[in-house]
């Protein structure tokens, strides 16, 4: 005696229409965008924002400058930049530099700053004050935000195409039903007078 084999047979069944095969193909194709494509791209964008912020990063570091400098004034009560967390109260900051003496501007500083606080003030080439270069927390923050920001956006569209398909694959299936009853119904159903 034969055992029965394992492998799954494909039956024919009079009630699967090809609108129904190619929906079961559709499903494994949006599964494998979804598991591979989806991923892959996220990652990839990732990648290459990380190249763009870190090389960003690093060109900030060589054009700006610390300086440390001590809080001459009282900071700000409120932050003076809407929304901003951390180095958003300006001050009046002091510091003394080779040749020129003493010097004095407004600098960003953090929350809770007060007046003789040593801080440390960024200065750009023209001589202005500018905020921190990014850190590595920063660039890797935006990195990943970046990278499941594509991953999302790729998903959505996946699913979005899936919901159109589906919606014109009922219209395609309903139609086919229509004319299969066509032929049908005929003979099913008699006329009575």
């Amino acid at each position: 005696m034969r055992a029965p084999s394992q492998r799954p047979r494909r039956r024919h069944n009079p009630l699967r229409r090809r609108s129904d095969e190619v929906e079961a193909w559709v499903v494994v194709v949006v599964a494998v965008l979804l598991c591979v494509v989806v991923p892959l791209t996220g990652t990839v964008a990732g990648l290459f924002t990380y190249d763009r912020a870190r090389t960003h990063a690093e060109e900030q570091r060589a054009e700006r400058r610390p300086v440390r400098a001590v809080v001459a004034g009282r900071p700000a009560s409120r932050p003076t930049v809407p929304g901003a967390r951390g180095h958003g109260y300006r001050a009046e900051v002091r510091w003394t530099e080779p040749g020129r003496g003493t010097r004095t501007a407004l600098g960003d500083v953090r929350a809770g700053t007060r007046a003789g606080d040593r801080v440390t003030v960024w200065f750009d080439r023209r001589g202005r004050i500018v905020a921190p270069p990014p850190n590595d927390v920063a660039v890797w923050q935006h990195t990943v935000a970046t990278g499941l920001g594509v991953a999302g956006g790729t998903a959505a569209m996946v699913l979005l195409a899936r919901a159109m398909e589906r919606r014109v694959a009922l219209r395609y299936r309903l139609a086919e039903w229509e004319r299969a009853w066509e032929r049908t119904g005929p003979s099913w159903t008699r006329r009575r007078a």
